[in-house]
């Protein structure tokens, strides 16, 4: 039965739209991330839609208070966590934000990344599947599905609408 966690992951432009706000998770050395920079997010909580939760998760992760999103896909990342669970995502271009951002969190430090040096950044290998499509400009979203097993991308699919 597939029953997957269900998160948000966002990626926050800055005014410019150069540059965008990243954690470098290299605080725990115990966490699946370690070493990798990844967007902004986690857990939608039981109380929550997804939208309030992507609001909760920049807000705790940044300090920053997300004024406009725009959901830009989701993805099915089977397989991905630990002990093989199933994580499924709404994936989140945060364009408009007020308020200052804190240095970092428990899980890492947070950095604005030059946008057109994003792909050049250690962070999972599939995310380069679906990263380009986050910034794109195309209005349609997307939805992918990747399988894992061992921590390792088999394969990635995905339409457009």
């Amino acid at each position: 039965m597939f029953q997957p966690i269900l998160a948000t992951l966002g990626y926050i432009l800055s005014p410019d739209g150069k540059h965008i706000l990243m954690i470098h998770r290299n605080k725990r050395p115990d966490d699946l991330h370690y070493g990798k920079f990844n967007g902004l997010g986690g857990r939608v909580e039981a109380d929550e839609d997804i939208i309030a939760g992507m609001q909760r998760e920049i807000r705790e992760e940044s300090g920053l208070e997300a004024d406009h999103m725009q959901l830009r896909g989701t993805i099915s990342w089977q397989g991905f966590g630990k002990n093989g669970a199933d994580w499924f995502g709404f994936i989140f271009l945060i364009d408009a934000w007020h308020g200052t951002a804190h240095n970092g969190n428990a899980e890492g430090t947070l950095e604005w990344v030059p946008l057109d040096t994003l792909a050049t950044l250690p962070m999972w290998p599939s995310d380069r599947h679906f990263l380009p499509m986050v910034f794109d400009g195309d209005a349609r979203p997307f939805h992918g599905h990747m399988l894992f097993r061992n921590g390792e991308c088999l394969s990635w699919n995905y339409q457009r609408l």
